[in-house]
């Protein structure tokens, strides 16, 4: 009980000082925000993008990104002329050459010869075909099954699948091509991770693809339900099979294309905050919900601009396109312009109605220790992670900040908000890789993901508004941040520094009673606390008028605070 106290004497000391004018800056943006943003809006442009299959280059890529394109213009974007200067709300289309030809399905049946219900149909499974199969023959083929195991599939030298079609259970995309060069017509496989729980979920199939190859030679790659799976297999096991498969798809040269808008800065034009969203796949929740709810985003925020209710004095970016791609290009092509990107923060997979998906809402953090130590609240998902190292940290503010901007919507309906220890695999590594703050929104474990399941009825509009008021106050906050402001969010981090300094200590008692030594303990603590006392350092960037005295005194302050209970906690370790 002691030790309680004397943590929140330690947090009133600065706290206070800071905290009086926040409901005039941070807080305020939150009303302001409920009530410009529309989640009906973003569920309407969820429902255009998730009805179309959606790669670069494809039709239903590009009829998205046009949408976004529209939803912009009725805005207030105005189409760039000479660059993002031409005015306050400007957007481009940036269309590049793509290196290989582009897809897209339009229709596919299997059938098991003999039997009338077909085993699997594209107007059901979307996503059995496999990214680039090619059509069949007018009519179709029909041909033998031949089912290989792992081992089987590992050596098939001198192996004739000339007129087969080759099943396996194993990732298609895996053992097209070489089954394809024993004279294989085409490839049937199952693979479904346990976190979508094939089982219970029996006709869902998560997309994948297969090589290209050539316009001439490309072959089919068929993905299977697990009820599909079993039923095939079922069949099998009575004598030899033959199905008959039909495929109708499209694969054609094409341009891909990604979407730029600009709320441009009015004090510090060249600083920036950018968002981004994936287009391309297939689903609803994935990643249809980003493109819904960036939208609505760049469309409240130019509402706001418009009503002169706030002022951006850094620029606002809004980035739609191909995952990681675009954003790693938006941060390479142009040296000057990354000099300026001070924070990213990705939308993906943000508007899951969890009580049908399962899992929750997440903040993807930056590396810090919880990649090293995951324990106590900190968990990996069922993604998966590898330990990261000490070196590997990348200590800074926007980790707490985001999160703390979502818990106070939490705060406001019951949203419930969590966060995960570093994975990657999404837009925000681009900006990390850069050594730009980068972070990402989005849910897992959803036992939807990347299936044909993930359709609209799994989405809901009011995670999307939480998420979209949530990522707007962060940006505001950050673009229009004035002394008073940073002063509040240096109070704020300190917070979060005691907290989780708190919390390892206690765990790290636990530990030493179940073994560990009291030195790895103290380790943790320590490098937890100079995690947090680097974040404190770096918030001298945040007053979009530069650093102050009052500033450095508030970092200082804050830091010798975090630092006086590492010293205490270590002590206390035995």
């Amino acid at each position: 009980m002691i030790r309680t106290f004397l943590i929140t004497v330690f947090m009133l000391s600065i706290g206070t000082i800071y905290a009086q004018n926040n409901s005039n800056t941070i807080n305020g943006y939150y009303p302001l925000l409920r009530s410009a943003f529309i989640e009906a809006n973003a569920y309407k442009t969820v429902a255009f993008v998730e009805k179309r299959w959606r790669i670069p280059g494809n039709s239903g890529f590009n009829e998205s990104i046009f949408d976004v394109e529209k939803t912009l213009q009725q805005a207030g974007y105005k189409r760039e002329v000479k660059g993002e200067a031409d005015g306050p709300l400007t957007y481009r289309i940036e269309t590049r050459e793509m290196h290989r030809p582009t897809w897209e399905p339009v229709n596919a049946v299997v059938t098991i010869e003999g039997e009338q219900t077909p085993l699997l149909t594209f107007a059901t499974n979307r996503n059995m075909l496999a990214i680039y199969s090619a059509s069949t023959p007018a009519g179709g083929v029909t041909a033998e099954v031949v089912f290989l195991d792992r081992a089987t599939l590992k050596n098939l030298e001198g192996k004739d699948l000339a007129g087969k079609i080759v099943f396996a259970e194993a990732n298609v995309g895996v053992f097209y091509t070489a089954v394809v060069k024993n004279g294989a017509l085409g490839a049937m496989g199952y693979s479904m991770p346990g976190y979508t729980q094939p089982e219970k979920n029996v006709n869902s199939i998560q997309f994948g693809g297969i090589a290209y190859q050539d316009s001439l030679s490309q072959k089919f790659g068929i993905l299977l339900s697990y009820a599909a799976k079993e039923r095939l297999k079922a069949a099998l096991q009575k004598g030899p099979v033959k199905v008959h498969v039909e495929v109708e798809s499209k694969i054609y040269p094409s341009k891909e294309l990604t979407i730029v808008a600009n709320a441009r800065g009015t004090t510090r034009p060249d600083e920036r905050f950018v968002f981004s969203a994936h287009v391309q796949e297939p689903g609803a929740n994935d990643n249809a919900t980003g493109v819904g709810t960036l939208a609505e985003m760049a469309r409240t925020t130019a509402e706001l601009i418009k009503q002169k209710k706030f002022e951006p004095k850094r620029t606002i970016t809004f980035l739609w396109g191909d995952e990681i791609v675009s954003t790693g290009r938006y941060i390479a092509e142009d040296t000057v312009r990354a000099k300026g990107i001070k924070w990213g923060l990705s939308l993906d997979m943000v508007g899951e109605d969890v009580t049908k998906t399962g899992g929750s809402f997440l903040i993807e953090k930056m590396p810090d220790p919880s990649a090293i130590w995951t324990r106590g609240k900190d968990k990996h998902t069922e993604w998966g992670g590898s330990e990261l190292k000490e070196s590997d940290m990348f200590p800074h503010y926007f980790n707490d900040l985001v999160l703390n901007r979502c818990m106070q919507q939490g705060k406001e309906n019951g949203w419930v908000v969590k966060s995960n220890p570093f994975e990657g695999g999404s837009d925000h590594t681009p900006f990390l890789q850069a050594k730009i703050p980068g972070l990402l929104m989005w849910h897992f474990t959803d036992m939807f993901y990347h299936t044909d399941a993930d359709r609209l009825n799994m989405v809901s509009a009011q995670e999307m508004k939480n998420v979209g008021v949530s990522a707007l106050a962060t940006a505001f906050t950050l673009t229009a941040a004035n002394q008073t402001t940073t002063l509040t969010l240096i109070s704020e981090l300190q917070k979060n520094a005691t907290d989780r300094l708190q919390d390892e200590y206690t765990l790290g008692l636990q530990a030493i009673k179940d073994g560990s030594p009291a030195d790895a303990e103290k380790h943790k603590i320590d490098v937890w606390a100079r995690w947090y006392t680097d974040a404190l350092g770096k918030m001298t960037d945040i007053n979009v008028d530069g650093n102050t005295s009052n500033i450095s005194t508030g970092i200082a302050k804050a830091q010798k605070i975090v630092a006086d209970l590492n010293l205490k906690f270590d002590g206390d370790l035995k």
